[in-house]
């Protein structure tokens, strides 16, 4: 039996990686949902707070790095499809041991958008890391996973 005939479709007859083709799906509304934390120093947190992070708006630049993120995946992950990503929301909540950080992304399209919702809140810790790395060179980004997704043939999944 191939890898693809066991159900892994982004493996070919000979177990090597390729793109699957989702030509002949149907163009559905699809949304996911990803998070991630930030943990930082009570410095940080408190110059998050109270505006004073010597970069400037790191919030800011946080939550439009993982727009432009979300836009740009699959120039990042080698499989995953061009999709039209229709809305990308993320949201970076400052809280005492760090920053929450929520991305949703939705389309209509053929595939879902998992990997764009990641992608942004990667990326918007990566930028919120470099506005505050002078401030915590200890500063890391955890937790980045999927909670949720909606739509195409498998339906809706919640973590």
């Amino acid at each position: 039996m191939t890898p693809s005939q066991r159900g892994f479709p982004h493996l070919d007859a000979g177990g090597n990686a390729r793109m699957v083709d989702v030509s002949g799906k149907a163009v559905t509304v699809r949304e996911a949902r990803a998070e991630g934390f930030v943990v930082c120093s009570a410095e940080v947190v408190a110059a998050l707070r109270d505006g004073t992070v010597p970069k400037g708006d790191a919030l800011a630049v946080a939550r439009i790095a993982g727009i432009q993120a979300a836009k740009r995946t699959p120039e990042l992950v080698p499989l995953a499809h061009p999709v039209a990503v229709h809305a990308v929301d993320v949201v970076a909540e400052v809280g005492d041991e760090g920053v929450a950080l929520m991305a949703t992304v939705r389309t209509a399209d053929r595939t879902g958008v998992e990997m764009e919702a990641l992608t942004a809140v990667a990326v918007a810790g990566l930028a919120l890391v470099d506005m505050v790395k002078g401030l915590d060179k200890r500063a890391e980004i955890t937790g980045v996973r999927v909670v949720a997704k909606s739509g195409g043939r498998s339906g809706d999944w919640h973590r």
